[in-house]
């Protein structure tokens, strides 16, 4: 569709969709949670044809092929033209399972005590280390 044969990574995450923002995208390749032939990528990367994507978005790693190149963004619609999900089901399995606990507290009962504090601090830390 394109006459060139490769774009920019940040680009290319922000026109399929991955990311809202291309600022997302960009900001998601410095923190290196893109991951192309198991080498962490900058934003300038280059992405070609045939290239596997592990993206991690936590709790999940989604692993993507590039079947097509483009560097508009395109409608949500048209996605599965451009890439291909290879994400496994155990990973997909990761979004339908909350493991997140909420604490909220009655209003007027005021700060939680340093006991308490410290039950709240361990049930968290718990849910936090099951991921």
């Amino acid at each position: 569709m394109h006459s060139q044969d490769k774009y920019r990574i940040d680009k290319f995450l922000w026109a399929v969709r991955i990311y809202k923002t291309r600022s997302l995208a960009t900001e998601a390749c410095k923190k290196g949670r893109i991951v192309i032939d198991n080498i962490q990528v900058k934003p300038s990367r280059e992405v070609k044809k045939g290239d596997t994507i592990l993206i991690r978005k936590l709790p999940v790693i989604y692993t993507i092929r590039v079947k097509e190149l483009t560097d508009n963004r395109i409608p949500a619609r048209m996605v599965p033209e451009y890439i291909e999900d290879l994400t496994s089901m155990e990973e997909l399995e990761k979004l339908k399972v909350n493991n997140s606990v909420f604490y909220t507290r009655d209003k007027g009962t005021g700060r939680p005590t340093k006991k308490e504090r410290r039950i709240l601090d361990k049930i968290l830390l718990k849910s936090r280390n099951d991921f």
